[in-house]
Parts: structure tokens; C-alpha cells; sequence
């Protein structure tokens, strides 16, 4: 009976079983109360876009709002299910839940082991970066997974040589290029890497391959058409679009609209994904002592250190001869590393570079920082590894379910839970006047028909024009405000907030057991009539 127990025991541990475990688990954390923050502002417009896109039909590539991908799949996901928060989540959850299993099939194919399988799909199931932007409508995780599933189906490619591998290749190719405009940089990584590889006889390409790449080509670039072109409703866009891009783009490093200091995203490591970054600085250094090109020469030094002690006293005793200098092969498992450290260390190098220092861009440069983590994962290092999710986990409840502004860099722009007040109150009115060039997320929650009670002029107007239109609230910018208005009750609210370096920079150790700093903030100054927070059921 113990042996029937405990026999079921091990099965249920099997190693099938508890990946299937984690990747509920990250399923679970990217689609529970999936809408319990505001949109983010950048969430607020590819929204709007989407849901112009489904009601009107309109769309045009704009390289500010990067690629066409992500406003079809969301447009086609409110036809199926309306228009909400939630249902604009439900893709980006999904696509971040379906990294895990991407990692399942690398595992298949022979490049990782199952303890290596299982502690990577468990950090990228609770990472605190890859949960909160798996549940954030942007471009970046859907780019994310396609970027992993080019690597899965060239490498099952490499090993099974089939012509679906090459179009599969080329499929999640061209919906990454339709995604933003820095995924060319694991592209360029990719094809370098395969070059010095076949240069260097480590690998050995079908020989149908001439044939598989040009249907992946064409796979690839026609997508490319469809969706950049409109499905044909602006073919110029695939003239002047990438143009478009390059010179958008160039133009915002050069004038640092969003900037931060070279070691921005190392400084986000620290503060999210500490065990990732030290595993994967360990298994960088695991990875060059193994592959020492100094091993030969040891290994040399170490059989005449022990000629010349057998010479001068007899036989050295096994137990007392140096163990050999072992370097390990390059098999595919070790070329695989390689290849992940190189796109560490590019990403890493790469985004330190480019102007624009946004969170999101973390998620990048963290995904290969989670293969090279569990580089020789020894049971030591395993449990070295679990014990240190604890941290993961509680980052990601602080980051992700905490229904309050958190004082955390990783939320840049966020709309304000104040908000919900401020649009509680736009509901009980009938006539809202909006003088300010700060509004957003409101076309957002108030498409449609019911931006018919808004009267917008995007700046403060004089008083009389206030009076005349007879609104029941006036929303200005706290900047650029009225003193008072006769007959309203003035009171400021918080609308989007960030973290503020210069705000906390005295006090940094402090700040990151605590997280208790002070916010940067753009705020806004709400007139109302009295009576309306009664009538919005809001205590004041």
C-alpha cells in the first residue's frame, strides 16, 4: 500500500504534470480580474483605434503607433465579444500564457532538459515584467511570442528539415514585423548566428532548404502586404511606410522624447527580476568555464605536473591526481546557449542604446535572460531557483493586483484610480466641458454615443463661454486653470502618475524595501455643481 502511494505520489509529480501545473498557473495570473486597473494611456488609444477600426472600418499604418497586427486581432476580438477592458486583454493574457508552451516544444526538441524546461516555464509563468505586460494591450507581447516561436520552429526545422517548419518560420516572421518596428534586431541576431554557424560546419541546413526559405520569404512578406497595406485599402503604405518608420524612429532617439540612462532596464532587473538577472549572470559564467579555450592547456600543465611527481616519487595515488580539465563539446543543447547569451547580450546592448527607455522594453532583453538562467540546472541550483519564485510572486501581486497607484517605474504613464471618480462623476452629468489638452483615457471609456454630453476645446476658455454652455462639471489641466468658478466646487485629481527618480533619489535604499516614494503626476482640476457627487453616489 505505502509503495502504491507513494508510486502515485511520483506520477502525479510526473514532469508532464507539473508543467501543466505552471502553465495554468500563468494563464491564471495573466486572465484573473484581468480588468482591475484603468487602461494605461497607450492601452486607452490602441483601444480607441481598434474600436474605430471595427465601427468605421478606418485604418492607416502610423509608425508613432507602431504596427497594423494588434489593432485587427483587438477589433476582431470586440466583433466577437464587444468592446471592453477586458476583452481588449484577452489576447495579449492568451499570447503571453502561449510563450510557455513554445518552451515545452524547445524542450521537445532536445535543447532543453525537463529540469531546464520546467524552471523556465515557471519564470516566465510568474516574472513580474511578463505577467504585467501580458495583461497591458501593446504591441510588445505579442511580438514576444513570435519572436519565441521563430526561434522553436527554425530550430524544429533544423532538426526535422520539413517545408511546414520554414512556413511556420515565416508566418510568425511576418506577423512580427507587423508588430513594431524593433523586431529586425532578433532577425538580424538570428541570421548572423545561422551564418556563423553553417561558416562554421556546426550545423548542416536540408537539402530542399533553398525551396523552404523562399516559401517562408513568401509567406512572410505577404502578410507583411496584407496587413500594412490595409488588406489593400492603402497599397502606398507598402511604398513610403518603411520609410515612414526609419525616419520616425531616428528621429525620436535623436531627441530623447522618453529618456533614461544606459543601465535604465538593468536598474528594472533589479527592482522586478533579481533572481532571473543573478541566475543568468551565474549561468553566463558557468557557461565560459565550461568552454575555456585555456582548458587544453591546463589539462597539458596538469598530465606534466603529474609525469614529474610519478618521476621523482612512484606512482601519484589516483585519489590525489588532479582531476582532467574537462571542456565541454559543442553539442546542439551548448550552441543553443550560445545563441541565448548572444541574444542576452545584444537585446541587453541594443535597447541600452536606443533612446526611448520604456518598461516595456524589458520584456525583451528578459526572455533570453530566462534561458540563460537555467544553464546547467543542478538539483542545487534548482532549488536555489524555487525558493527564490517567492520573490517573483509577491512582486507580481504587488505590481499586478494591488487595485491603488503603486509607486513602481514599471507603470510609466498610468491612468489614475482616481480616474474612476472623475468619470463616476462625468456619468451623473448631463454637459461636461473638457478645457484641457490632457484627457485621455476619456475618448477611450466614452465612445460613441456617449461623448455626445462632452464639449471638448483641448484648452481653458473664458469664463463667459463656461457659463454659457451651462455644463455640469469642467475638466481643466491644473496648470492652466481657472482660480474658481462662480457656482462650482473645485477639487484636483490625480489623472496619470509615474515614478519619479529625481523625487526619490536621496532615499533609494529606502524606496525599494518600501516602495513608498513620491509620484511625478499630470494632474487635473474638476469644477462640479453642487449636488453631483450626491447624484454619483461619491463621498467628498
Amino acid at each position: 500500500m505505502r509503495e502504491s502511494a507513494g508510486y502515485r505520489i511520483r506520477a502525479w509529480f510526473s514532469f508532464r504534470n507539473l508543467f501543466l501545473a505552471i502553465f495554468l498557473l500563468g494563464l491564471l495570473l495573466r486572465l484573473f480580474a484581468l480588468d482591475l486597473k484603468l487602461f494605461h494611456h497607450d492601452e486607452a488609444v490602441h483601444a480607441w483605434f481598434s474600436w474605430k477600426l471595427m465601427t468605421e472600418g478606418s485604418y492607416a499604418y502610423d509608425p508613432m503607433y507602431h504596427g497594423p497586427f494588434l489593432y485587427y486581432v483587438t477589433a476582431g476580438m470586440f466583433s466577437l465579444l464587444g468592446d471592453s477592458d477586458f476583452v481588449a486583454r484577452i489576447l495579449p493574457a492568451l499570447f503571453g500564457a502561449a510563450i510557455i508552451p513554445v518552451i515545452y516544444w524547445i524542450h521537445t526538441l532536445g535543447y532543453l532538459d525537463e529540469r531546464q524546461t520546467l524552471v523556465a516555464s515557471l519564470f516566465v509563468a510568474i516574472s513580474p515584467c511578463l505577467v504585467y505586460f501580458s495583461r497591458f494591450l501593446r504591441h510588445d507581447i505579442f511580438q514576444l511570442f513570435f519572436t519565441v516561436l521563430i526561434l522553436a520552429a527554425i530550430l524544429a526545422y533544423l532538426e526535422r528539415g520539413r517545408l511546414r517548419y520554414a512556413l511556420l518560420a515565416g508566418l510568425a516572421i511576418g506577423c512580427g514585423m507587423t508588430l513594431k518596428e524593433d523586431m529586425p534586431i532578433f532577425l538580424i541576431l538570428i541570421a548572423i548566428f545561422a551564418l556563423a554557424l553553417m561558416l562554421g560546419k556546426k550545423i548542416r541546413l536540408p537539402g530542399t532548404w533553398l525551396r523552404d526559405t523562399v516559401g517562408g520569404l513568401i509567406v512572410a512578406v505577404g502578410i507583411m502586404v496584407i496587413f500594412y497595406s490595409s488588406f489593400g485599402m492603402h497599397p502606398e503604405i507598402i511604398q513610403t511606410g518603411w520609410i515612414r518608420a526609419y525616419e520616425h524612429w531616428v528621429s525620436m532617439h535623436g531627441i530623447c522624447r522618453i529618456c533614461g540612462p544606459w543601465f535604465f532596464y538593468i536598474l528594472l532587473f533589479l527592482l522586478y527580476e533579481v533572481p532571473i538577472f543573478l541566475l543568468a549572470i551565474f549561468g553566463s559564467v558557468q557557461f565560459v568555464m565550461r568552454h575555456n579555450p585555456f582548458h587544453s592547456l591546463i589539462a597539458r600543465c596538469r598530465r606534466a605536473e603529474k609525469a614529474g611527481a610519478e618521476t621523482l616519487v612512484g606512482p601519484v595515488p589516483e585519489i590525489l591526481s588532479p582531476p582532467p580539465a574537462r571542456r565541454a563539446t559543442w553539442d546542439k543543447k551548448e550552441l543553443f546557449f550560445l545563441f541565448c547569451i548572444s541574444w542576452m547580450l545584444s537585446s541587453i546592448a541594443a535597447y541600452a542604446y536606443i533612446g526611448e527607455k520604456v518598461p516595456w522594453l524589458i520584456i525583451h532583453q528578459l526572455l533570453p535572460m530566462i534561458f540563460v538562467s537555467v544553464y546547467l540546472m543542478t538539483p542545487r541550483k534548482t532549488l536555489v531557483a524555487a525558493v527564490s519564485c517567492l520573490f517573483l510572486i509577491v512582486m507580481t501581486w504587488h505590481v499586478c493586483f494591488v487595485p491603488v497607484d503603486v509607486n513602481e517605474p514599471i507603470v510609466q504613464v498610468q491612468n489614475s484610480e482616481d480616474m474612476r471618480t472623475v468619470m463616476a462623476l462625468i456619468d451623473a452629468s448631463d454637459t461636461v466641458v473638457i478645457a484641457s489638452d490632457n484627457y485621455w483615457p476619456l475618448p477611450w471609456y466614452y465612445r460613441g454615443d456617449r461623448w455626445e454630453k462632452m464639449r471638448f476645446y483641448g484648452k481653458v476658455i473664458d469664463e463667459p463661454s463656461v457659463y454659457q454652455v451651462d455644463p455640469d462639471m469642467v475638466i481643466t489641466h491644473d496648470l492652466s486653470s481657472y482660480a474658481a468658478l462662480e457656482g462650482f466646487n473645485k477639487t484636483t485629481y490625480r489623472l496619470c502618475y509615474w515614478f519619479s527618480i529625481y523625487d526619490n533619489e536621496h532615499r533609494i535604499p529606502e524606496y525599494y524595501f518600501k516602495r513608498d516614494g513620491k509620484l511625478g503626476s499630470i494632474n487635473i482640476d474638476v469644477f462640479t455643481k453642487p449636488g453631483l457627487y450626491e447624484k454619483a453616489a461619491i463621498l467628498h
